[in-house]
């Protein structure tokens, strides 16, 4: 377990001297808080759903993490490239050890980074309805982001170099976020999108952090525990198959 620490810590070492890298992140969730939160608030309190900040910060947070968590994937190739991986896998450890660690760290840098969101959208306005419902929210915020890092890491572990990733994330991620009903209700969907982001594991995501965070919920806080957790396994054993076939 000396090893899942060590990869750990260094992906928080990363984190920390990254200084651009923390700024540019929040770029896109402020750009969704202040413009939509703001833009579209009052026309979704015209049509009867409240205030449209408590509806969207929780979608927020959740694209933050699953952002976070899905490029973490590119440090891979960068350090396969660069000659580190090989350094590590050459370590008498088992590989999915190794994975395990990775995805951690990339997993608690993505919590980080939805935590200086969620302390954003608390700046701007938008209100937790129960103290203890914080430490559910971190519960999700952690299964958010370990299935996607562990995702990420999977689709890296297969790919080799920077130009495929990106365009397998932009197929990805894109419509993972717009479909999980992090910017609308899924209440009044048509059928056919409700079946898709139904098939979406952000949507449990979100739905399990709106209903931490402001006590609604469309699928159920006990369902969304179910679905994240077992995705998280399916995908961290999924990601250690694919990490424990890496050539160098």
């Amino acid at each position: 377990m000396t090893v899942v620490y060590m990869l750990w810590l260094r992906q928080l070492k990363r984190y920390i001297r990254s200084r651009a890298r923390l700024v540019g992140s929040l770029g896109q969730p402020l750009l969704f808080l202040v413009a939509l939160g703001f833009g579209f608030g009052p026309i979704f309190r015209r049509a009867g759903q409240g205030d449209y900040i408590q509806f969207l910060a929780p979608g927020v947070i959740a694209m933050t993490i699953l952002f976070t968590g899905m490029f973490s994937g590119i440090e891979l190739i960068w350090d396969r490239q660069f000659g580190f991986l090989k350094e590590t896998l050459v370590a008498p450890v088992p590989r999915p050890l190794i994975m395990l660690g990775r995805t951690l760290g990339g997993a608690t840098v993505a919590v980080l980074q939805g935590s200086v969101v969620f302390a954003i959208s608390l700046l701007i306005g938008f209100r937790v309805h129960s103290g203890w419902a914080v430490l559910a929210a971190y519960v999700y915020m952690a299964l958010i982001g370990i299935t996607f890092t562990a995702l990420g890491t999977a689709i890296a572990s297969i790919l080799s170099d920077f130009q495929g990733f990106q365009l397998v994330m932009n197929f990805l991620v894109m419509p993972i976020f717009f479909l999980s009903g992090a910017l609308f209700p899924l209440s009044n969907v048509p059928r056919v999108l409700g079946a898709v982001a139904a098939a979406d594991p952000l949507s449990y995501g979100v739905d399990g952090l709106r209903s931490a965070l402001t006590g609604t919920a469309f699928f159920g806080p006990a369902v969304d525990f179910a679905v994240l957790a077992a995705l998280s396994v399916a995908l961290l054993a999924l990601g250690s198959y694919c990490f424990s076939r890496i050539e160098l």
